[in-house]
């Protein structure tokens, strides 16, 4: 199995593609209440769509972008005027991440973990896992 996509309500589709197209994303869809962005790693999509009703809705998940050099996509994407929640920190869990929104209040995570991302000291091994 593999990821193919994933999904989110936006409450201002051009704002959102403006926003995605910032954070390095490539459209390769385009109407005026959906839109679809590649990536310049790997093979899997975002993908928006326009819910007028998503303004009232606080945010329901996370979407982590990962990026080896997280502090240089950083830079980059301040360097576009949008700001971040939280710059990119060391996590407990072994990752540095840093968080920022899109314009419809989605959360977005950008982070780096090298081998942790798989294979964290504490992944169980092949007698433990169920």
């Amino acid at each position: 199995m593999n990821l193919n996509q994933v999904t989110l309500a936006v409450n201002d589709i051009d704002a959102a593609v403006e926003f995605y197209s910032k954070l390095g994303l490539k459209q390769i869809v385009a109407d005026s209440h959906y839109a679809r962005f590649s990536f310049p790693d790997g093979d899997a999509t975002l993908s928006i769509y326009l819910d007028k009703d998503k303004l009232g809705l606080e945010c329901r998940g996370v979407v982590y972008f990962e990026h080896e050099e997280l502090d240089d996509l950083v830079g980059n994407i301040k360097d576009k005027g949008i700001a971040f929640i939280k710059e990119p920190t060391m996590q407990p869990y072994l990752w540095r991440e840093a968080t920022l929104q899109d314009p419809s209040g989605n959360l977005i995570k950008l982070y780096w973990a090298g081998e942790n991302r798989l294979n964290p000291p504490w992944k169980l091994n092949d007698t433990e896992s169920k």
